[in-house]
This record gives structure tokens, C-alpha cells and sequence, in this order.
């Protein structure tokens, strides 16, 4: 029997050890690039013609798994073990590193050399980099951002020094001339997102352009590990996620609402997926959540709602809900900054004569009614506060595996105001009105609901959008709006098993 020369030489795989790094780009675990090969046809593996392509290599991980799986699969095709080998490298498995630093660890995890033309290389090339290659790609500025990534040309335009992050995959627009080749599969962990500039700038996404630069090769299947933040839109993903979701050659996703189910030691703020494309076949999607090793699966549409609805026990709940053709919450909500006031305003300390209260994440303050920005019809109205971030860190439940989601609900009363911490729903009649809707805005009923269409830390009126209108001339607990959507015992306890309980000022009880 044929030694594994992969076995001997890692030992202990120094893959899974930079798997548990914490970094903007994730290194992929070995046993998740794996899972990820498993979707594919393995006869694949057992073609001497099969063409491979990680646009994004880092560690070399998937480069490696795939090229174990030919030296097998090729065995009777190809018998001598040498020949074999330099048949799968230099034919069949090709890389695109995203550093020059990550294009030698990725030749030394699948070549056993950082050189691939060096005496210590499986395989023997003519030049250092073999069929993984690094190019120092200059950025394409236009009016201070580069026109393929958005990146801040005052903060990126280096000078050869310094890493640029100009990832060549993404920096053409003729990625079929790379290689100038055909693959069957492109396959990776690109990076997530650049940061654009500021210190209080948002980063901008990267991982939906490395997908849907690897749809223009036309390969025969695509997979790719990525945000699931794509689930509900924003931050420019909008096209990228109904594209996504109407694309009927998704034909696998498998979902980790917590990314450490996936990446032990990373924080992703709304979880990460994998995900197939197959180009010739069309239909249902095959989705899998994860959840501490626990894992639900169920064939479905991805675009049956709005928003990528991700667990699938909760599908029958929305329906159930959706069949009463009542409004939607999220009418009764306003915009961010309601008030047009910024989140770094904290107001005079001490109130004065015709001040309006302003509630901010620091506590409660003072400011005049000039202050106000915008929509003064909600100045004089009652009110419910909430929160624009959610009570998760990053997106993930507690320890439990449960979650709260809305970090802080309060009454305003008529000349309250706050900052572009919070946003608002009503306007209610009084009091009383007000006092009813926090009482059903902390049931776990509609915590849970919101949680279906939030995939980051942030909130938005849009999340709201599964939350069912109730008469708030009462107040409502749990128990009636299970009977009244007609919830089946199991239904319940999914719900009970996901959000913890909330009292009325927003706290945990």
C-alpha cells in the first residue's frame, strides 16, 4: 500500500492550527474544506481531465484536500504514484494566493515546498511558483476608490512595501485569462471585506464579487464559504443577494447561524455558509442548518420569502403567521435617526425650561427642540424605543445557544427624543397603547420573528417585516399568540429553545 506522504509530512496538521487563528481572513479548517469536497460528484476525483481552482488561496487547505482525493481516485487511471502526482499538479489543480505570504504556505501545504522548482517539491516545476500563483496587483482608482473593490485609494494606494489587498481574481475583467483554461470547479474562502477608510467607516464586502467573478468562468460547479450577513441585503449586497436567491443552480447550502460552529475562534457577525452551484442542474435547495454539531435539513425554495429565512423549523411558523393577512410591523416603524441626531450627542445633564429628553447609549440627556432634524411628528407622539443593534455580539446566541435580539425597549413619552442609536415604533394613542406593544415586542414570539430576518448585529424597520399588527388595547404574552397562530407543541418549544426570556425594560429576567 502507497504511503500517505501527506499523513507523515503533517503531523500535527498545521492546517487545523491555523484554522483556530482569529483573522480578517478566515483560514479555512481542513475538515470543513473536506465536507465542502464531499458536495461535489466524486467521480470527479477519478478523471485525469477534472480541472480544479481556488481563487483565493491562503493556506493551500483546499488545494491539498483535492489533490488527496485525485492521487486515490486516479490510482487505477494512473498507477506509477510519481507520475500520478505530477499529473494532478501540474493538469489539474491550479491556485490564485491572495498575499505572496499565503501563496508560500499554500505551495508548501500542497507541494510540500514553498518552491516548487527546489529539491524538496513532490512534484517539479521550472519556476518558483507553479500552478499557484501571487501577482502584485495595483489598484484602478476613480474619484478616491478603486472601481473594482471600492477600496479608499488614500488608505490602499501603498507603496510595493506594504500588502495592497488588490486581489487579482476580483481586479479584472477577464478572469478567463488568468489561467486561460476551463475549470470544472472553482472552490474557496475568499476574504469577507476591506476596510474603505475612516476610522468609522464601513468595510465594504469582498466575497460577493469573488462569487460572481467565478460565475462569469462558466465552471461546472462553484462552491464558496462566506458571510451569511448576504441572507438579508444591505451594505451594497442587495443585487448579490436576489441573484443569489433566485439562482436555481444552489442546489446545496449548509448554514451556520453561529460562525464558531464553523470557525472555533472567530467572531462573524451573522454566521457563515457554504454553499453549490451547479451549473447544468436546476431545482430545489438542499439546506442544512448547523447548530453545535446538531444539524436540520430540509429541500426548499431559497426565495420564498423576502429575505433568506435560514432555520428551517421555522418555515412552517412563518406560514402559519403569513396566513392571516394581517399588517406588518415593520409599518409602524421609522427610519434610522428618526430625529436626525447623531449617536456621539449626549445633551445638557441637567434639564431646562423647554428641553426635550434625549435618550442616547449613554444614559439620558437634555437638548432644545432645534436639535431636531427630522420627523418632528414624532416629537409630541407616544412611542417605543428600540435599539438599532441587536443584543448579540457579532451576531451569536449565548453560551446556550439562545438569543435575545432586542437589546433595549422603552416608552418615550411626548417630548422624548433620541439619538441614531435607536430608531422607533408607533405612533400609539397613549400610555397604556404603548405600555401593550412592549408587552408583545418582548414575547419571545416576536423576538423570534425578527430573528428570521436578521443575519448581522444591526436593526432595521425591514426586520420587523414577519412581525404580525395586534390590537394594542391590551397587552399579549406568549401563550395567546401561540394559540392564536395555532403553533403545534413543537413549534413552541423551537421557539422556547431559541430566545431567552426579556423583561419589560428590555433587560434579561
Amino acid at each position: 500500500m502507497e504511503p500517505d506522504f501527506y499523513s507523515r509530512i503533517y503531523n500535527p496538521d498545521v492546517l487545523s492550527c491555523l484554522a483556530n487563528l482569529s483573522n480578517d481572513e478566515v483560514f479555512t479548517p481542513p475538515q470543513i474544506a473536506n465536507a465542502m469536497l464531499d458536495m461535489l460528484p466524486q467521480e470527479l476525483f477519478e478523471s485525469p481531465n477534472t480541472k480544479f481552482l481556488d481563487p483565493a488561496t491562503k493556506s493551500g487547505v483546499f488545494l491539498r484536500e483535492i489533490a488527496k482525493r485525485l492521487i486515490k481516485g486516479l490510482e487505477p487511471t494512473i498507477p506509477d504514484l510519481q507520475e500520478r502526482i505530477d499529473h494532478i499538479f501540474r493538469n489539474q489543480i491550479y491556485g490564485i494566493a491572495i498575499t505572496e505570504l499565503t501563496s508560500l504556505l499554500a505551495r508548501r501545504s500542497a507541494y510540500c515546498s514553498k518552491y516548487p522548482n527546489g529539491i524538496y517539491s513532490i512534484s517539479h516545476f521550472d519556476d518558483a511558483e507553479g500552478n499557484i500563483r501571487f501577482k502584485a496587483i495595483q489598484h484602478q482608482w476613480k474619484n478616491g476608490h478603486c472601481v473594482f473593490c471600492g477600496a479608499s485609494q488614500s488608505q490602499y494606494e501603498r507603496d510595493e512595501s506594504r500588502e495592497t489587498h488588490a486581489y487579482e481574481f476580483i481586479h479584472t475583467t477577464h478572469p478567463e485569462e488568468i489561467f486561460k483554461m476551463k475549470f470544472d470547479v472553482i472552490i474557496g474562502n475568499p476574504p469577507y471585506q476591506l476596510s474603505t477608510g475612516g476610522g468609522s467607516a464601513q468595510a465594504t464586502p469582498l466575497y460577493d464579487k469573488f462569487v460572481e467573478q467565478a460565475k462569469k468562468l462558466k465552471s461546472r460547479y462553484l462552491s464558496m464559504i462566506i458571510p451569511s450577513r448576504w441572507f438579508a441585503g444591505g451594505m451594497s449586497l442587495d443585487n448579490f443577494r436576489a441573484n443569489m436567491l433566485t439562482d436555481n443552480r444552489i442546489r446545496v447550502l449548509v448554514d451556520f447561524p453561529n460562525a464558531k460552529d464553523c470557525f472555533p475562534q472567530s467572531s462573524i457577525g451573522g454566521g457563515v455558509c457554504y454553499f453549490l452551484w451547479d451549473r447544468d442542474n436546476s431545482g430545489l435547495c438542499k439546506i442544512t442548518n448547523v447548530s453545535a454539531n446538531k444539524k436540520n435539513t430540509m429541500t426548499r425554495k431559497l426565495d420564498e420569502y423576502e429575505v433568506f429565512v435560514r432555520y428551517n423549523d421555522a418555515v412552517s411558523i412563518l406560514q402559519k403567521v403569513s396566513a392571516k393577512k394581517e399588517r406588518k410591523f415593520s409599518e409602524l416603524c421609522s427610519s434610522l435617526s428618526p430625529f436626525g441626531i447623531g449617536s456621539s450627542e449626549r445633551g445638557d445633564e441637567v434639564e431646562f425650561s423647554g428641553s426635550l429628553k434625549l435618550y442616547s447609549s449613554k444614559g439620558i440627556g437634555y437638548v432644545t427642540a432645534d436639535m431636531v432634524k427630522a420627523s418632528n411628528e414624532w416629537i409630541y407622539a407616544h412611542k417605543v424605543l428600540i435599539s438599532k443593534t441587536s443584543a448579540e455580539h457579532a451576531g451569536e446566541p449565548d453560551k446556550n445557544g439562545t438569543f435575545k435580539v432586542l437589546s433595549k425597549v422603552l416608552p418615550l413619552a411626548p417630548g422624548d427624543v433620541c439619538t441614531f442609536s435607536y430608531f422607533l415604533a408607533g405612533p400609539f394613542s397613549d400610555e397604556k397603547e404603548t405600555q401593550n406593544a412592549i408587552s408583545f415586542l418582548r414575547t419571545k414570539f416576536v423576538r423570534f420573528l425578527v430573528l428570521q430576518a436578521v443575519s448581522s448585529i444591526n436593526l432595521t424597520k425591514d426586520k420587523f417585516q414577519f412581525v404580525p399588527v395586534q390590537d394594542f388595547s391590551k397587552p399579549w404574552t406568549d401563550e395567546e399568540l401561540y394559540a392564536k397562530y395555532g403553533l403545534t407543541d413543537e413549534e413552541i418549544a423551537f421557539i422556547e429553545s431559541m430566545i431567552r426570556p426579556m423583561d419589560l425594560n428590555g433587560g434579561d429576567k
